[in-house]
């Protein structure tokens, strides 16, 4: 099994409601054990300097926090892109520039970190889970590039990553998002 860490799952409209509706998850690990992932365009209406106030400044916009997914709501969860080639103390690399930011650890200097964001809770999938829902056709599988994880318009994300694909992945930026009133 190859690994799908650092990729995105891009929901398609066979996720009918829920949380992944329309979603765009980054995928943070991906191994035989199952998944684990954030979504990337849900901001939430909290800001995060009502729950993490010394981070706040370091947070790209929307200076909120995001839901992450349906597993441990009550949690954070920081992700950054680093800025310069030495990460910042408290960074774990998860892919590329990517990696996780240590909340309680120090706050990371000017310039270390091209952006940042945090998560309320995250998505997880369970032993070949994950596996059998692509080949059901809920997912699409592509490329994550860095700034797709600090966009200053997370609600478009859905379909500026499906624009950017090549060939019928495009078809789906057309889907409405009501079918039934189409």
């Amino acid at each position: 099994m190859d690994s799908l860490r650092g990729r995105l799952l891009v929901a398609t409209p066979a996720i009918e409601g829920g949380p992944f509706l329309r979603s765009v998850v980054y995928l943070l690990d991906h191994d035989a054990e199952g998944a684990l992932g954030v979504i990337l365009n849900r901001p939430l209406d909290s800001d995060v300097d009502e729950v993490l106030p010394d981070w706040a400044g370091l947070v790209n916009a929307p200076v909120c926090l995001f839901d992450g997914g349906p597993v441990a709501m009550d949690s954070a969860l920081a992700l950054g892109v680093v800025g310069g080639s030495v990460p910042p103390p408290g960074w774990r690399q998860m892919a590329g520039r990517v990696g996780l930011v240590d909340l309680d650890g120090p706050l990371p200097a000017g310039g270390e970190l091209a952006g940042l964001r945090v998560f309320a809770g995250y998505a997880g999938w369970g032993p070949e889970q994950l596996e059998s829902e692509l080949a059901e056709g809920a997912w699409l599988e592509v490329e994550a590039l860095d700034a797709d994880l600090i966009s200053p318009q997370p609600e478009n994300l859905w379909r500026d990553v499906l624009r950017r694909q090549a060939g019928d992945l495009r078809f789906w930026t057309t889907f409405p998002a009501d079918p039934s009133t189409n």
